[in-house]
């Protein structure tokens, strides 16, 4: 079987692991107690094969973000496709950002732009099925986001949750898909840009000291040692792992503590933003530097039919501005080779400025970004044509960024997981590594 090494979700893949359950019995365990020693085994097994990336920010600009208003602008085109901003050069010769991304464009020099992104899909919903998940959608299958195959591949470290959504689950398209729910996101629940921000299920209800707190946590133990030797479905095995996980939240001063901006002066905060966009980066870098595998964040709304010139001066100053901080910072403080950050979109828009000053929804060619985690610095993959309209070489599609995206994190993205029926299904189904866009390591 296809990309089956190691572990699968079923737990029990071959011979070898057969005659292990024979002696698991003999010793009294029950299948669940087995999977549960499985699970820490297969946490083991995967830590030891990590790759470059030990943990990825993803950053989400809902509702398209144009790529000619940002990065991909067309100085030579036709004013009606060129649109209302002109191009300035970036610290990497020879390439151009919209004049919006004035603080990007001196860090271009840390990152890679794929500027001949493509699919088909014009739709939101699918359009950001496609990007979360690196899959077309399907009426027969829910497919796991990257978040949840991370999850599950790689489980929790230090006492965090493996996936965090700053500031909620964005879609459904990130979520647990056919998997297991206990491998859904944590979401933070508020704008960390608020005054009153407080991350949701992170301290104890009023009236719960720390006492009661532990009574509760052994009457959790009792009730679950009773379920124990029973057959459990996904959701008694899911809210299991979901107390045993928020009590370790609870009760870890360092899980408090990754949440907490407090912790950060007033200067880091004024560098990043005190903005939406400033706060949910900075405190994207304090989880991943405190060991969460994946942060997804989301941020604007880049839905701009109309008025284009107005929404991109509103939405972009302040991403700007966070974005390159949040790269600046991972690289002084040693983490951006280990952190790999994506910003991504689920399309990009039409060449051609329409009546309304906006532009539409255009799937054919548009841009993302990847910086960190072993992908090259100061790197441009792919281009688009002259008006912006369609890929003009080495076209990208998602089933490919997605597979790169899990390369550097270590995942074979070949590997079939076990979705309902049960049926063997590839983590991504299609598509090529971009080796190109990756920086070659030397031999050890």
């Amino acid at each position: 079987m296809k990309g089956c090494s190691g572990f699968n979700q079923a737990g029990i893949a071959n011979r070898r692991e057969m005659l292990q359950v024979g002696f698991a019995a003999g010793l009294g365990l029950s299948l669940p107690e087995l999977l549960k020693v499985e699970s820490r085994a297969q946490a083991k097994f995967y830590e030891s094969r990590e790759g470059v990336a030990k943990s990825l920010i993803h950053i989400y600009l809902p509702g398209g973000m144009a790529h000619q208003e940002t990065w991909d602008p067309k100085p030579y085109a036709p004013s009606e496709y060129r649109g209302p901003y002109k191009a300035i050069d970036t610290n990497v010769a020879g390439l151009q950002f919209s004049q919006n991304f004035k603080n990007l464009a001196k860090v271009a020099d840390k990152m890679t732009v794929i500027r001949s992104m493509t699919h088909g899909e014009a739709a939101h919903e699918r359009g950001t099925h496609n990007m979360f998940t690196g899959y077309r959608p399907s009426p027969a299958i829910q497919f796991p986001s990257f978040g949840s195959v991370i999850s599950h591949e790689f489980g929790p470290r230090k006492n965090l949750p493996p996936y965090v959504c700053v500031p909620n689950q964005p879609n459904e398209y990130a979520g647990t898909g056919y998997l297991s729910s206990m491998y859904g996101p944590f979401s933070v629940g508020s704008d960390p840009a608020s005054d009153s921000f407080k991350v949701r299920d992170l301290t104890l209800p009023n009236g719960v000291d720390e006492s009661r707190f532990e009574r509760r946590r052994t009457l959790l133990e009792a009730v679950d040692s009773h379920f124990r030797g029973m057959e459990q479905a996904d959701q008694i095995d899911a809210m299991d792992s979901f107390y045993q996980r928020a009590y370790s939240l609870i009760g870890s001063p360092e899980a408090r503590d990754a949440f907490d901006l407090s912790k950060e002066d007033e200067k880091t905060k004024e560098r990043y933003g005190k903005n939406s966009a400033g706060m949910r980066m900075l405190l994207s870098r304090r989880l991943v530097e405190s060991g969460v595998r994946l942060v997804s964040m989301t941020y604007g709304s880049w839905d701009h039919h109309d008025r284009i010139k107005d929404n991109i001066a509103r939405n972009v100053p302040p991403f700007d501005q966070a974005l390159a901080t949040l790269l600046t910072d991972l690289d002084d403080r040693g983490l951006l080779d280990s952190t790999l950050v994506m910003v991504s979109s689920e399309f990009g828009r039409t060449p051609k400025i329409n009546k309304t000053d906006g532009r539409d929804h255009w799937p054919r060619v548009f841009s993302t970004m990847l910086a960190g985690g072993g992908i090259k610095r100061g790197f441009v993959y792919g281009s688009s044509d002259s008006l912006a309209s369609e890929p003009d070489n080495n076209p990208v599609d998602v089933q490919s960024f997605a597979k790169t995206v899990y390369a550097q994190l270590g995942i074979n993205a070949d590997k079939e997981l076990i979705a309902p029926g049960p049926r063997p299904m590839e983590i991504v189904d299609g598509g090529e590594v971009i080796e190109e866009i990756i920086e070659k390591r030397s031999a050890v």
